[in-house]
């Protein structure tokens, strides 16, 4: 491999799923997996392509209960291109001899390239070399050559290719109980004699979905429509040591896209003006070029490379064609099936890296939850309460997802999953609302749909919280933490708990931030939005009162993760350890043991440890002082070390978050945790998950540590503020970021030293500040800064 290269070698079904994940080519507006064209949905492969924002609902029988999912659909399948000597049977390499197997993922350029030779027998072999790309230019477009060369044989070689409408979303083992056909009134066609169609709709949310294939070889091209597929065939006469070339181009449409009359006909319009395979490389390049340029990493060795491999899956899921749609964040990226294409709180890990090269998208983002505030605002009302309530699980319309029954796949049995009262995804958006608006400058949405979000967040946390007389606080109760294992006290007949530290934290930080925001408006537009949200002086009060006096526990000189967790028994790590090897999904073991961690001391991931990667020091000093606590370092520290020991890490997430909380707190262990991160997709870290899809928040996260975490980088009051932690193992390398309107700011951390370089433009200074200097920099210049022990 190469820093721009990610190649495997051989064929092996067991790593295919993890394989079609990772070598997945997408654009941002669609995504097609890694699978093999010549191979069909089945245990080993899952051929899929989805669209950003495509969803549908369908209802299951589960468990004696009539159950409904939304999912992002699988779309129409594009890749199938199959080949086989002319009457024998069609290769594939879980059929035929396999001698050599390659497939490398070149990153630089956007672009699969495969490499098979199939035995035949009697010394015979046929070598195929297949490029695909999901072209980043024109983002409705793939493309797909396939190059054949006979080895030691001259015959007649018959290839089929096609679009097929019969595909169904099998991708995630543990859903395939549950429905899945979401296509129907699947039709096809043919419109030029090396051209065909295919359209059907989904059979809910009714999305009209259009494709068109152009098939060119150096031979005539039938074509056949038995439903519910699109086929062409072309026969190739092989001679020894010769190469024959197909090229399958396709255009995708569906009924959401803007500025199109019908899908089928904008993608047969798009495929016959597409030119061909050559052609269509050079601004795909370019764009990838572009993007490239954009984002600026340069980080040495192993890290590196897998850094750039986590860029190059946020950039073909969130690309800037992003910037156009009605999407939000998918946790798994468009990459797989896994928690069915939903939007949860991963754009809290996502935003702060994108928003620093691509504004753009963070605002499309943002618009994403601004469009679905009323319904937050239903489920608010809808629960007794005031405000937004923003769901956990989010799809197309802003519904709350989550599922009301989830399976354990160790004992067999279908549970309760209450995690849609993880209500601290309110806090996430408005974060996001604020650290975009910071890096931006973008007032104007900060202004406007921004205030508006703020607002209505900020209302739900103080219509939560209830006085305790006891503790003369107020409280947040029957909520779930990020830690995700506790959704209920021991023995209790109903779920939720109280006070989660985190909760509360960031509810009290929603309520100070927005309080500061209404502050600071211009007044028209203030008194436009307290006119229409109908807030009063008496509301504002009670907002200032809450936000300083929510309940923070503490127990054994440390943070309480929630109200009573120290009261929880200990777990013995050690014998669960030497009894299960691999015990991250600890939750699942305990239940099928009849047992429940919410009886245990035992955390999934980062909960109170999430507040340090948020806020850095000095801020968070602050919240808990204005909430009447003192955090100093001890305390800190010895909060860090208390949850490091109680975590089973069964998140991809939670190694991101400790290793950016220990580069600040003590250093020790925070480039292990940063190796765990970097590694979680590429070594499927959690036992089958990447095969269904990557984990797009930790790739982000492993970006934004770099970017963010070990430089200290903050954007706030109109400065740039840095405050470097360089871990010995990575205290040498460099990025660009776009702020506040300057394109290409560089940073280039050395051993010792840190050189920032403005871009010449008409803009005005940027103002940087360290702990002990502030140096105003201006466009064109260069500063080298000396960092200080």
């Amino acid at each position: 491999m190469t820093v721009w290269t990610w190649q495997y070698e051989g064929y092996n079904p067991l790593d295919e799923r993890v394989r079609e994940s990772l070598c997945v080519l997408g654009n941002g507006y669609l995504a097609t997996r890694g699978a093999l064209p010549e191979c069909t949905a089945d245990d080993v492969h899952h051929p899929g392509t989805y669209v950003a924002g495509c969803y549908n609902r369908l209802t299951s029988r589960v468990a004696g209960r009539q159950v409904e999912n939304e999912d992002m659909v699988n779309l129409p399948n594009w890749l199938p291109l199959r080949f086989r000597l002319a009457g024998q049977e069609w290769l594939t390499p879980d059929t035929q001899a396999v001698l050599d197997h390659r497939q490398v993922l070149h990153l630089s350029s956007g672009m699969l390239e495969r490499r098979t030779r199939y035995g035949l027998g009697g010394g015979r072999a046929l070598s195929v070399r297949q490029l695909r790309i999901a072209h980043m230019a024109d983002p409705h477009l793939a493309a797909l050559r396939t190059e054949l060369t006979a080895e030691g044989f001259d015959g007649v070689l018959e290839v089929e290719a096609a679009l097929d409408g019969g595909v169904a979303n099998t991708g995630v083992a543990r859903y395939r109980d549950l429905a899945g056909r979401h296509l129907v009134h699947v039709h096809s066609g043919t419109t030029a004699p090396d051209t065909v169609w295919l359209r059907c709709r989904t059979r809910t949310s009714d999305i009209r979905i259009g494709l068109a294939s152009r098939l060119t070889a150096d031979a005539p091209v039938t074509s056949e429509h038995p439903h519910p597929r699109a086929v062409q065939r072309v026969s190739l006469d092989l001679a020894a040591g010769r190469t024959a070339t197909v090229d399958k181009v396709v255009a995708l449409h569906t009924s959401r896209d803007p500025a199109i009359s019908d899908p089928l006909c904008a993608a047969i319009a798009r495929v016959a003006e597409a030119p061909g395979f050559d052609a269509l490389l050079v601004p795909h390049r370019t764009a990838w070029d572009q993007l490239w340029r954009r984002t600026g990493l340069d980080v040495s060795g192993e890290a590196g490379r897998i850094l750039r491999l986590h860029l190059f899956h946020v950039l073909q899921t969130l690309s800037p064609h992003t910037a156009d749609l009605d999407v939000g964040v998918p946790a798994r990226g468009l990459h797989g099936e896994a928690y069915r294409g939903h939007v949860f709180w991963d754009e809290l890990f996502v935003l702060p890296y994108l928003n620093l090269h691509f504004p753009e998208v963070s605002r499309a983002l943002l618009h994403y939850r601004h469009r679905r505030l009323e319904r937050a605002r239903a489920a608010a009302r809808a629960i007794g309460r005031r405000g937004a309530l923003y769901p956990w699980q989010s799809g197309s319309d802003g519904r709350e997802e989550t599922q009301e029954l989830h399976l354990n796949p160790r004992s067999g049995r279908w549970l309760p999953d209450n995690s849609r009262l993880q209500r601290h995804v309110g806090s996430a958006v408005a974060y996001n609302v604020w650290q975009y608006s910071e890096a931006s400058g973008d007032a104007e949405f900060l202004h406007t749909k921004g205030a508006e979000m703020l607002l209505q967040i900020a209302r739900f946390w103080a219509d939560s919280a209830t006085w305790d007389e006891n503790l003369s606080r107020h409280r947040i109760r029957g909520v779930v933490g990020p830690d995700e294992y506790h959704d209920a006290y021991p023995d209790a007949r109903e779920p939720g708990l109280d006070d989660n530290t985190y909760t509360n934290v960031t509810a009290a930080w929603v309520l100070t931030r927005t309080l500061d925001v209404l502050r600071t408006l211009p007044e028209p537009r203030r008194r436009e939005l307290v006119e229409r949200t109908e807030l009063d002086e008496g509301e504002l009060e009670r907002w200032e009162e809450v936000s300083r006096t929510l309940h923070v526990p503490f127990h054994d000189g440390v943070i309480s993760q929630f109200d009573g967790y120290g009261d929880l028994a200990e777990l013995d790590w050690d014998g669960y350890r030497e009894r299960y090897g691999d015990i991250r999904r600890l939750d699942r073991i305990l239940e099928a043991e009849g047992d429940t961690v919410n009886r245990y001391q035992a955390s999934k991931q980062a909960d109170v440890l999430m507040l340090g990667y948020l806020f850095p020091p000095d801020e968070l000093r602050f919240l808990f002082g204005r909430l009447g606590h003192s955090l100093d370092d001890d305390t800190w520290r010895r909060t860090v070390d208390y949850y490091l020991s109680r975590t089973s890490h069964g998140s991809t997430l939670s190694g991101l978050v400790h290793s950016w909380v220990l580069a600040r707190a003590r250093r020790t262990g925070a480039w292990e945790f940063f190796q765990e991160a970097l590694r979680g997709d590429i070594a499927d870290l959690q036992g089958g998950t990447t095969g269904e899809g990557i984990h797009l928040g930790a790739m982000a996260g492993t970006l934004d540590l770099v970017q963010r975490g070990l430089t200290g980088l903050e954007t706030r009051d109109g400065t740039l503020r840095l405050d470097p932690a360089p871990l010995p193992e990575l205290s040498s390398y460099g990025f660009a970021i776009r702020y506040q309107g300057h394109w290409g700011v560089r940073l280039t951390l050395e051993h010792g030293s840190l050189q920032i370089a403005v871009p010449s433009s008409d803009r005005s200074p940027i103002d940087i500040r360290m702990a002990d200097r502030a140096v105003p920099l201006e466009p064109g210049e260069t500063c080298l800064l000396l960092l200080r022990d």
